[in-house]
């Protein structure tokens, strides 16, 4: 082990031109990626050679040099001089900075293929987005790729995030799949949605198309707000309820740290988080009396008004996520979260976003009503757009091809007018 830190600290050096720094810190740290795979992380920094120390903590001196090394790979996954500021010296130097040298280097370095894994997404002035996809075709959830250089042509950063699939995990197929196929769901995912405007100060009710992936042959969706939630969410979908008033003593959100301590053994080893075994059954009913408890001491009117929607694991604890069972039509709903130490059987933490909605009671509804949702239809639905993608299916355990249907405009539903949602 010593032995292949060590090579890599050497390699850092090398590689991006270390020689005026020196080496202050490494770590190993840890993730479980969407497949429910435990993924290392060997993190250095190294400081230029005249500073000594931190200004504090949680900060860097300008000019460090940040670097994640994948441990099982062993590719470079990240590195960020701090503040953009770079002492390297025969480090990684792009001297034309075009498009063309940037791809052959990350090529080099990640082992991808252009056109086949990643692609370009942008590029202004020194910085350069690609987003993953699967010989050309999009890819969700979406992995990318983002470097940065100086007006020198330096590296000042590199990151790499996503899974990047191979062939054997893809189920290939022919794009077939039409706007007219799918008229019935095109409607259906018409919706009546209220958007605040904070310059205006004002809620403007429109009617808006709601993302969704649609499979190749028109048989199934997959509702987008699954990949904002992917890995490890188990469904539990029930409400809340007390028949009286819990007599418990009033509930007291706890300090914790969300760090943890990750040793070289266990890096090696390939020693599976926490976070990627399964929630048992009897975590699951102990979670359930717990957000019992806590919903009923801090919310002791509100018996059957909450729903509990899923548990997953994060950091060591489970998480509780809830959902008020009557919702509006805001794009923000109101929710809350019940952080649990499952071996201690009890609640640490309760964050609920009323505070952030708060904020919308001052703001008047800018229009009533006055068109309907057909009518609404008719004004948006040629703007629709219906495009290739690749989506993992957590059941399968592949990625399959689908249709993402989406629309860039909405109409205002008092005026009628049609316009473009990010000017909203």
């Amino acid at each position: 082990m010593k032995s292949k830190i060590k090579q890599w600290i050497d390699l850092a050096k090398k590689k991006f031109g270390l020689e005026d720094y020196k080496l202050a810190d490494y770590r190993f740290s840890r993730r479980v990626n969407i497949f429910n795979e435990t993924e290392y992380t060997f993190s250095m920094e190294w400081f230029p050679s005249d500073e000594t120390e931190r200004e504090d903590e949680d900060s860097n001196p300008p000019g460090t040099a940040a670097i994640e090394i994948n441990v099982h790979t062993e590719k470079i996954e990240s590195i960020i001089f701090v503040m953009g500021k770079t002492y390297a010296k025969n480090g990684v130097e792009f001297k034309t900075r075009k498009l063309e040298e940037m791809i052959t280097w990350i090529e080099e370095e990640t082992g991808l293929v252009y056109g086949e894994q990643f692609q370009l997404h942008r590029q202004e002035d020194g910085e350069y987005r690609f987003k993953e996809c699967y010989k050309g075709v999009a890819v969700s959830p979406s992995g990318f790729i983002d470097a940065r250089v100086d007006e020198e042509g330096r590296l000042i950063s590199f990151s790499v995030h996503g899974q990047f699939p191979a062939k054997e995990m893809v189920e290939e197929d022919t794009f077939s799949l039409t706007l007219d196929s799918i008229e019935a769901l095109k409607k259906d995912q018409v919706k009546l949605i209220e958007f605040p405007s904070f310059e205006q100060k004002k809620i403007f009710p429109v009617y808006a198309l709601e993302e969704i992936f649609v499979t190749n042959d028109g048989a199934e969706t997959i509702p987008f707000e699954v990949f904002v939630d992917s890995r490890g969410y188990l469904k539990i979908d029930e409400m809340i309820s007390w028949e009286e008033p819990i007599s418990l003593q009033p509930f007291e959100r706890e300090v914790f740290d969300w760090s943890e301590d990750i040793t070289a053994e266990q890096a090696f080893s390939s020693e599976p988080a926490p976070d990627s075994f399964p929630i048992t059954k009897d975590e699951q009913e102990k979670c359930l009396r717990i957000v019992k408890e806590v919903l009923a001491q801090e919310y002791p009117e509100q018996s059957g008004k909450w729903n509990l929607k899923t548990l997953h694991r994060e950091k060591r604890f489970i998480h509780a996520i809830i959902r008020a069972n009557e919702q509006t039509n805001r794009v923000f709903q109101r929710k809350l979260m019940v952080i649990i130490d499952a071996e201690k059987e009890k609640a640490i933490n309760l964050i609920d976003n009323n505070m952030m909605l708060d904020v919308f009671h001052e703001f008047e509804v800018a229009e009533t009503v006055a068109i309907t949702k057909e009518e609404a239809f008719a004004k948006l639905e040629d703007h629709f757009e219906l495009t290739p993608i690749y989506v993992y299916d957590f059941e399968r355990k592949k990625y399959r091809l689908c249709g993402k249907l989406d629309c860039h405009y909405g109409v205002h539903a008092g005026s009628g007018k049609v316009t473009f949602l990010d000017d909203l």
